[in-house]
């Protein structure tokens, strides 16, 4: 046993003694004799002797522990690689996931490596969760290729659903005389739900590419991935039918109509003015136009009534061309100028929320197309997307058909 277990161990008995010995010379009416009470601060004196003791002693195994510690670490990798490499919160984020995880792309080592090293790796639905560096890759080739995704509200949750409450009314106060009762103000609340719906897509690799150092693979399969479920998203955004899928802004229950064409092919000054005016102020000061590029081609021969044409041009570099002063942008997703169709969106997108849930999943396909040779990469998101406030955008429609 060591000096300070067994002082602790003395102390300990002494308190307990102690105290015994004040309860033994406690009189009948509690008091204690004067020398049983010198007696007991002696005790009492020696208790704290003894912690003082025992503190010196664990100070002193304090130093001597320092002291015998190493004065330098043994270099266990690259010298000065502590120093170049920034401290990484996620473990998704260290280069170490990032190295395993493309050398199991490549076939280079084994599932289990990204297992071993990373536990993070693996998905509960088989997939692996893609490193940090490659989902900021993909993130930005679907905003590249997503022009409603960039004027949309984007939230991340790793729930399946989101809940979003939402005043759907506020009242006004009164103006009220001296004494009199103040009024009590209705207000009431809704809410919207976004869930999480599943979107993927399985793409081919030849071996030969795969095994080429020189491939830039990373790129290629962020660049194709991104393309393609960049579209079928903003599809989704803009004529979802929410079932299986995001609910489209241009559904029933989304933007509210704000102007009905008289034509079925064509579009006036005045209907498109009467748009403009039908969004409310506070909307229209972030509002956007959109469309389709066919429906541009006709705005921009259309003047106001001071023969000016409405549609300008973008000048300045990043800059979108404008139709009546507001940015005015372009999807191929948006409806033909036909009958009946909802062709011409103006109001403040960003209450359109889009909602990722945290963590894509990519699978690696060896014998799926082993017959040819190729490799089959899978890959997996969950996200969902709905207009919350549909008073905040208004949509142009054609006249019916006959």
């Amino acid at each position: 046993m060591s000096k300070v277990l067994e002082l602790r161990s003395k102390r300990a008995a002494l308190w307990e003694q102690t105290k015994s010995f004040l309860e033994k010379h406690r009189g009948e009416n509690d008091l204690v004799p004067a020398e049983a009470v010198e007696q007991y601060n002696r005790m009492v004196k020696d208790v704290k002797a003894m912690g003082d003791e025992i503190s010196r002693l664990e100070e002193q195994e304090a130093f001597d522990a320092q002291l015998a510690s190493p004065t330098t670490k043994p270099v266990i990798s690259k010298p000065g690689a502590a120093n170049k490499q920034p401290a990484v919160s996620s473990p998704l984020g260290t280069a170490e996931y990032n190295a395993a995880f493309w050398n199991m792309i490549r076939n280079r080592g084994d599932y289990g490596a990204i297992q071993n090293a990373l536990s993070v790796g693996v998905d509960s639905e088989g997939g692996y969760t893609v490193p940090n560096e490659f989902e900021r890759q993909l993130v930005e080739a679907l905003d590249e290729n997503n022009i409603f995704r960039g004027m949309a509200h984007v939230i991340h949750t790793s729930s399946g659903t989101r809940k979003i409450p939402i005043a759907e009314a506020s009242g006004e106060a009164s103006w009220i005389d001296e004494g009199e009762e103040i009024p009590e103000v209705p207000m009431t609340f809704g809410q919207a739900t976004l869930s999480a719906y599943k979107l993927g897509e399985m793409i081919k690799i030849s071996n030969e590419l795969l095994h080429d150092s020189a491939f830039d693979l990373e790129s290629y399969i962020a660049r194709r991935f991104g393309v393609s479920m960049g579209n079928a998203e903003e599809k989704a955004f803009i004529t979802g039918t929410g079932i299986g899928q995001p609910l489209g802004i241009l559904d029933d229950a989304g933007a509210e109509i704000g102007v009905t064409a008289a034509s079925q092919t064509a579009v006036t000054f005045d209907e498109i003015y009467g748009l403009y005016y039908s969004v409310r102020s506070p909307y229209r000061k972030k509002a956007t136009f959109l469309c389709n590029e066919a429906l541009v081609l006709q705005m921009m021969t259309i003047k106001d009534a001071n023969g000016n044409y409405i549609w300008k041009p973008g000048l300045g570099i990043a800059e979108p061309d404008t139709l009546l002063n507001r940015p005015l942008k372009t999807s191929s997703y948006m409806p033909a100028v036909e009958a009946g169709n909802k062709v011409l969106l103006f109001g403040d997108m960003s209450y359109y929320w889009i909602a990722d849930r945290a963590g894509r999943t990519f699978r690696r396909l060896n014998e799926l197309y082993a017959r040819t040779d190729q490799v089959g990469f899978l890959t997996t998101q969950r996200v969902d997307g709905k207009l919350i406030l549909t008073e905040a955008v208004k949509v142009l429609q054609m006249a019916a058909g006959a």
